[in-house]
Order: structure tokens, then C-alpha cells, then sequence
């Protein structure tokens, strides 16, 4: 079952109180503290996606230029104004501001 964010809504219509329920999806929204009874709304909160997809193992998975070049990505970085180096992957060594890439510099990495 999902759990479900809720703040208390203040007199003035403000948030207070942050807490956590678990309840059944097809459960209606509550809607007074189930301790208080004071009113309360739901909190719409990103969800939370653990394992291999995780933040912390994407950063880790993404700064790894050897495994980005692998799996078809090339990575640039700045190392100038208006020029990048090639660190992973296919593609131009240097691209610069003063002389940009065309679609015709990348055909022959098909």
C-alpha cells in the first residue's frame, strides 16, 4: 500500500503539520487528523525510486566516461569560452563557438 503525505491546514489556510499515512489506493483522501481531527489536505510528493535508479547510482553511472561512451553517449566539457572537449564517446575532439559542427561532421559516426 502507498503512503500518503498530509499537512494540517492552519485557521488562516496556511500548512502546518507534515504527516505520513498508509492507506489503499482506492481509499478517499482524509480529510481531519486521525489523532486531532483538525482538517487536512494531501501533498502531492515526487515518488521515491530506489535501487539501480537511485540518484546517488545515476551520478555515479553518468561520471563514469568510459561506461557513457559504451552505452553511446558522448560527453563534452567546457574547457574554455566557447570551447568543449570531447571526453566519452563518438564525435569531434574540440568544438568551439567560432567554428560550431554541422550535421555533416557527424554522418560518418552512423
Amino acid at each position: 500500500m502507498p503512503t500518503y503525505v498530509y499537512e494540517v491546514i492552519c485557521e488562516d489556510g496556511t500548512g502546518g503539520e507534515v504527516f505520513e499515512c498508509v492507506q489503499r489506493i482506492s481509499d478517499p483522501p482524509l480529510e481531519k487528523h486521525p489523532e486531532t481531527g483538525e482538517p487536512v489536505r494531501r501533498i502531492i510528493q515526487a515518488p521515491f525510486i530506489g535501487g539501480t535508479w537511485s540518484e546517488g547510482a545515476m551520478h555515479k553511472r553518468t561520471n563514469d566516461n568510459k561506461r557513457l561512451g559504451e552505452l553511446g553517449f558522448t560527453k563534452y566539457v567546457k574547457a574554455g569560452d566557447g570551447v568543449y572537449e570531447k571526453t566519452a564517446g563518438k564525435g569531434p575532439n574540440v568544438i568551439t563557438k567560432d567554428k560550431p559542427i554541422g550535421p555533416g561532421d557527424l554522418s560518418h559516426l552512423d
